[in-house]
């Protein structure tokens, strides 16, 4: 689960990391009220959206009067701001975020993810801040500097101050920045989140080390521990597919692709996507139904990808272990006859019950196309796609 900036900035706040003065706003009156409230010569107007890279789409603007701020608020609000991360279609901007301008003197990047191979929270931080770390570790990997906190020990003030000095941080604003990264950190782990990002943190002409922006991803399995976060959750910046899934209990991502896949289990349904790419096909979706699939679990996942314009044909790939093959026969026939299917449907069956599973197929009536195995289902698929 993704959050908002000024809903991050709220959460460093908690835990003793500095950020500027800001307030959420959205309508243009409010915005220009808010800055005038704020008083200082000088504003930010920041779109906010659920992706990186708004400065560069126009979504980040810096007013110095009133007038500005207005004229900035009508440009950004309800635009279709583009970025990297938000594809071509970009998305709609309906809030605001109205922010103290401060003079930068310069701009680090601090992150936080989980390193499974270490099974430690990593640290990663580099004076490079206001890039993309992707484009850090790309040209100039030796400016990322790691440490991999101990989880008894948490994040020592040794470890927190020997990485800000390798940054570039003065011995005058230690204090801060060590109070910058424990929080930081601190935050991570007490609210469960997956990835945890300050870019940039900035020192300030007057001496202040400041995070100016704020990024968090939450794991969804532990938000039922974390009712104030589920709070945060913006709807307006979802897809509207996965959110009709997270209704049904489907593991459901929207991808680019024609061919719709139906698989039970998160590893099987990466295999299957990756096969599809293998035999020149591409994944219209990622859908695991899980180990307990119904009949109306099945239906709203065939409606699901039906709803997707671009799809070709349907690969249902299942390995019957938790959930018997007969079991599923049943619920995707009774499915592909409800939402009256009209798109090419392979299924490879395996497991439990497979015989009377693919009896259950074979006697329904349906043009279904039986796969032998995951290869043969794969070929199978795309060639169907293809109109073959």
């Amino acid at each position: 689960m993704k959050i908002h900036e000024y809903q991050g900035k709220e959460i460093l706040r908690q835990f003793g990391v500095p950020t500027p003065r800001g307030v959420a706003c959205f309508s243009v009156d409010e915005a220009v009220a808010v800055a005038q409230q704020l008083g200082g010569a000088a504003w930010v107007v920041k779109a906010q959206i659920h992706a990186g890279g708004r400065g560069k789409g126009g979504g980040v603007k810096v007013a110095r009067l009133p007038e500005e701020v207005k004229r900035a608020a009508q440009q950004i609000l309800g635009m279709h701001l583009v970025t990297h991360q938000t594809g071509s279609g970009g998305q709609v901007v309906r809030r605001l975020l109205i922010e103290e301008g401060a003079q930068i003197i310069k701009e680090f990047y601090l992150g936080m993810v989980i390193d499974r191979s270490e099974q430690r929270v990593a640290l990663l931080a580099s004076s490079e801040g206001g890039m993309e770390i992707e484009e850090v570790a790309t040209h100039n990997p030796e400016k990322i500097h790691k440490v991999w906190i101990d989880p008894v020990a948490g994040l020592t003030d040794d470890e927190s101050d020997d990485v800000s000095r390798k940054i570039g941080i003065p011995e005058a604003a230690l204090a801060q920045a060590r109070a910058c990264l424990q929080g930081l950190y601190r935050a991570f782990v007490e609210k469960d989140a997956m990835l945890a990002e300050i870019n940039p943190l900035v020192l300030t002409a007057d001496g202040r080390v400041l995070a100016l922006d704020a990024k968090f991803n939450f794991d969804s399995n532990a938000l039922y521990r974390h009712p104030e976060i589920v709070a945060y959750r913006d709807l307006d910046e979802e897809d509207p597919a996965e959110i009709e899934a997270s209704k049904f209990d489907l593991s459901y991502i929207s991808l680019d692709g024609d061919i719709g896949c139906l698989v039970n289990g998160a590893g099987l349904a990466m295999a299957t996507m990756d096969i599809i790419k293998l035999y020149g096909g591409s994944p219209a979706n990622f859908l695991d139904v899980g180990g307990g699939a119904s009949k109306e679990k099945v239906t709203e996942a065939f409606k699901l990808m039906l709803k997707n314009p671009k799809l070709k044909a349907i690969l249902v790939n299942i390995f019957g272990g938790i959930m018997k093959c007969d079991v599923i026969a049943e619920g995707v026939v009774a499915a592909a006859r409800e939402v009256h299917l009209n798109v090419p449907l392979v299924v490879r069956l395996e497991g439990t019950n497979v015989e009377l599973g693919k009896k259950i197929l074979a006697e329904s009536g349906l043009p279904i196309i039986s796969g032998n195995d995951m290869a043969d289902a794969a070929e199978k698929v795309v060639a169907a796609a293809r109109g073959a």
